[in-house]
């Protein structure tokens, strides 16, 4: 049902999305369920148009992140630091498209991601790159990173499909996903979030955006869910947590609701 609502919007290819890139940004993350995304998407479809690659408008998306030995970037993050970055490897599969990305947060909350692209032929090749730590990646890091950037190691990777609408005067970019999936590389613990999609709004500054009436009218309020926080504190309990246990609990009743609704993905 979900692949039939999104063909009903008017696409948007990728050399158009160009001018909407928002690398300097305020996000706004919302968490639902995919029943629930649904009656969402009825109702946006006359004020957004669908991303489109390669004739495909719900996208398959792959991520490998890296953090220190310590895991201080979780850390800072769960101890409520407003400066925080993450890193990670992002591969946007159905184009075949690689970059190793730091993406950085300051304490007025906006993000900033620099990108370098990378080529790549087989994804076990990823942690072996950034390990490496040679060459332009190198430079890339040590310009761009408040840690050590020799020290990085791999620590959870994530796949999921993305849906990417942009509103017709082109001022926001609304990414929804949907079938997340995590895999912890140190316990090699696995967790699917099913039914769960996490939608984020952004916009460069306050522009009036369509889809928050939306979301008011279906009771979906701003609810934080780091991709990397999240898939550590789900796939491993030795982790201090209790900054994200609400949260989790949330994020368990949503699923929980979803798993009791038909299936729609």
């Amino acid at each position: 049902m979900l692949e039939q609502i999104i063909q009903q919007f008017q696409p948007i290819t990728l050399e158009q999305m160009s001018s909407i890139k928002l690398m300097n940004r305020t996000d706004t993350k919302f968490v639902t369920s995919v029943p629930v995304l649904c009656q969402l998407l009825e109702m946006a479809r006359d004020e957004y148009r669908a991303q489109e690659t390669d004739g495909l408008r719900i996208s398959p998306y792959h991520t490998l992140y890296f953090d220190t030995p310590e895991r201080a970037m979780y850390i800072a993050h769960q101890n409520g630091h407003l400066n925080r970055q993450k890193v990670r490897v992002r591969s946007y599969v159905s184009s075949d498209l690689h970059f190793l990305e730091v993406k950085t947060k300051d304490n007025h909350k906006r993000t900033r991601k620099k990108r370098m692209g990378l080529t790549i032929t087989d994804q076990q090749q990823w942690p072996a790159m950034v390990i490496a730590n040679k060459g332009d990646i190198s430079e890339f890091l040590h310009k761009r990173l408040r840690y050590d950037n020799t020290t990085l190691v791999p620590t959870i990777e994530n796949e999921f499909r993305r849906i990417t609408l942009v509103n017709k005067a082109c001022t926001e970019r609304l990414t929804i996903d949907t079938s997340l999936r995590f895999q912890n590389w140190t316990n090699h613990q696995r967790r699917e979030m099913t039914g769960l999609v996490v939608i984020e709004l952004k916009r460069d500054g306050l522009q009036p955006s369509p889809i928050l009436e939306m979301l008011r009218q279906l009771r979906i309020k701003p609810h934080g869910f780091s991709k990397y926080c999240m898939g550590m504190a789900f796939t491993d309990p030795s982790l201090k947590q209790n900054r994200f246990k609400e949260r989790m609990r949330s994020i368990e009743r949503i699923m929980a609701t979803a798993q009791n609704s038909p299936t729609i993905n």
